[in-house]
C-alpha cells in the first residue's frame, strides 16, 4: 500500500516550476540478476499532471533498495549491514577495505551500488561476527595505514574484541546446543536458528515492556514466535521451546541471555527472600533488523501482555493447547503453537 512520506516544494520537471510535490513510498517489483525481488520504492508525485518522477538521488536509492532486497534473499549482507559492520570498528570505507586487504573503493562500491560475491561477503561477515579476526586482518594489512592511524584503529578493535569475546563464546555454545536443529522442522518453526534475531527480539521487549522479568521474557518470545507462525507459517527466530513448569522456555535460554548482554542488562531483585531477575535495556533497538510483519507481531505481543505480571502470563499460558498437550521437559512443536488463544 502506498504511503505518503511528506510534501515538499520542488521544481517539477513536468510543470517546469516549483510547487508542492508529494513524496510517496510504495511496494514494487524488479528483476535483479534475473531474480524477481520486491522492495520499497520512493517517488515524487505531481498532482497537476497526475504523474510521477524520481530525482537522480532517489533513483539511486531505489536501485540500492532493490539490490539490498536481492542480497537479503540470497543471504548476503545488505549495504546497511556492511556500513554497520565497518562502524563497529570506527573506520571509513577506504580504511575498512584496506583493513581487509582489498582495493580502496571496494567497500564504497558495495555500500553504494555493487553486489558483493559470496567470497567477499563471507569475509565481511566473519570480521563482523568474530572481532578477533578483524584484529588479525588489521595486523596482516598494517602497511596500508600510517602508524598513527594504525594505532588508533588497533586500540578501537582491541577494545571491541575484549567486550565481545564473551558474546562470541556464547554464540558458539548456542550453536552447539542447537546442532540437532540444523534442518527446518516443526520443532524450530520451520526456520533455522537466527541468534541475532532472537537477541533483537529480547532487546525489543526490554524497550517496550514497562517492567520486564526473565520469566515473563521467556513467554513473550514464545508468543511472538507462535503468533508469527500462526500468521505466516514459520517462526520468527528459529528458537526451540520446551515445556517447563513456569511455561514455555527456549532451549539454551541462559546462554542466549548472556549472548544478549550488549543489548540488555539483568539485575537481581529480592522479594521475600526470593530472587527475581529484572531485564533492562541498553541503547536503542535497530528496527531495520525486523520486517514490517515482524514488528507488527512484536507490537501485538507487547500490547497484549505489557501489564501482565510473570505469574499472570504463566497462568494464561497454562490454558494454551500447546501447554496442555505436552509434558514437562518436552519440546513444544510449532504445529501446536499455531493454536494460541487471544490474537
Amino acid at each position: 500500500m502506498a504511503e505518503i512520506m511528506k510534501k515538499v516544494n520542488y521544481n517539477c520537471p513536468f510543470c517546469d516550476e516549483a510547487h508542492e510535490i508529494t513524496v510517496i513510498k510504495d511496494s514494487t517489483k524488479a528483476l535483479v540478476n534475473s531474480m524477481p525481488v520486491e522492495y520499497e520504492e520512493i517517488y515524487y508525485y505531481c498532482p497537476k499532471e497526475d504523474d510521477k518522477f524520481a530525482p537522480k538521488e532517489i533513483v539511486n536509492k531505489n536501485l540500492l533498495a532493490a539490490k539490498d532486497s536481492y542480497r537479503s534473499l540470497n543471504e548476503l549482507l545488505t549495504s546497511h549491514e556492511i556500513k554497520e559492520t565497518r562502524s563497529l570498528y570506527e573506520v571509513n570505507q577506504k580504511e575498512f577495505a584496506n583493513m581487509l586487504g582489498w582495493g580502496d573503493i571496494t567497500i564504497q562500491r558495495y555500500e553504494k551500488k555493487s553486489i558483493q560475491d559470496e567470497t567477499y561477503d563471507q569475509k565481511m561477515r566473519f570480521v563482523r561476527d568474530n572481532p578477533k579476526s578483524a584484529l588479525d586482518e588489521l595486523e596482516r594489512n598494517k602497511d596500508k595505514f600510517d602508524q598513527e592511524r594504525y594505532e588508533e584503529i588497533r586500540e578501537t578493535v582491541s577494545d571491541f574484541v575484549e567486550t565481545t569475546s564473551v558474546k562470541y563464546f556464547y554464540k558458539e555454545i548456542i550453536e552447539t546446543l542447537y546442532i540437532d536443529y540444523k534442518e527446518e522442522s516443526q520443532e524450530n518453526g520451520y526456520k533455522t536458528l537466527d541468534i541475532e534475531k532472537a537477541e533483537n527480539m529480547i532487546a525489543f521487549f526490554s524497550q517496550h515492556i514497562s517492567s520486564l522479568y526473565k520469566v515473563k521474557l521467556m513467554k513473550l518470545l514464545w508468543y511472538a514466535d507462535s503468533l508469527f507462525c500462526k500468521k505466516y507459517g514459520r517462526g520468527m527466530s528459529g528458537l526451540v521451546y520446551k515445556r517447563l513448569h513456569l511455561g514455555a522456555t527456549p532451549k539454551a535460554h541462559e546462554e542466549i541471555l548472556k549472548y544478549s548482554q550488549t543489548s540488555i542488562e539483568i539485575i537481581e531483585e529480592y522479594f521475600d527472600e526470593c530472587i527475581a531477575y529484572k531485564v533492562l535495556p541498553k541503547g536503542n533497538v535497530d528496527l531495520s533488523k525486523f520486517s514490517i510483519e515482524e514488528i507488527a507481531v512484536l507490537q501485538a505481543v507487547v500490547e497484549k501482555f505489557n501489564h501482565m505480571g510473570s505469574k499472570d502470563i504463566n497462568d494464561y499460558m497454562q490454558k494454551e493447547v500447546a501447554y496442555k498437550a505436552t509434558t514437562d521437559g518436552e519440546t513444544i512443536p510449532y504445529s501446536l503453537e499455531r493454536k494460541i488463544n487471544g490474537f
